[in-house]
């Protein structure tokens, strides 16, 4: 799967208001610098995450985003639908189920157990993770290690079940 810019600044957004929304609230233009990511798209983004209940606005002085759960309870896949960013990988899934001429193609399972592997692999990392994860690169831990971890949670059960 190919995320575009959408999921995946939405994912650092995120990742950035987790790691800094324990002093209160954080500020988009905070977030806009620190990750070099536009203003103007941080606030469409933060638009839909607020639509999705993923984060809650604070007006005024003083004012910003912070998480509305626990980092523990939001996945990336929480985020990335948040967007509006699609999780096929192909056209060949989701609700479609018409690859070609109105009849799934050849290769539809395949895609479609693709897809499904995708989105268990991101329903199973939370903010929380990327957090350990963060701080455990920054207290020089092996990314490789880390990344193996995240590998075994997205264990498929069955190839093409």
């Amino acid at each position: 799967m190919r995320l575009t810019t959408k999921g995946r600044f939405a994912v650092t957004a995120m990742l950035d208001l987790a790691l800094n929304g324990g002093r209160g609230p954080v500020t988009l233009a905070g977030i806009s610098e620190r990750q070099g990511i536009s203003l103007s798209y941080l606030e469409q983004l933060f638009g839909k995450l607020r639509r999705r209940k993923l984060v809650d606005s604070v007006r005024g002085p003083g004012g910003g985003y912070c998480l509305a759960r626990p980092t523990q309870d939001i996945t990336v896949a929480n985020i990335v639908i948040a967007v509006d960013e699609p999780l096929d990988t192909t056209q060949c899934s989701g609700d479609h189920h018409c690859c070609q001429n109105d009849e799934p193609c050849m290769t539809h399972d395949l895609w479609s157990g693709l897809n499904e592997t995708i989105f268990s692999y991101l329903e199973s990392i939370t903010l929380a993770q990327l957090i350990e994860h963060s701080e455990a690169k920054k207290n020089g831990a092996s990314v490789v290690q880390f990344a193996l971890r995240f590998k075994q949670l997205a264990e498929p059960s069955s190839a093409l079940s």
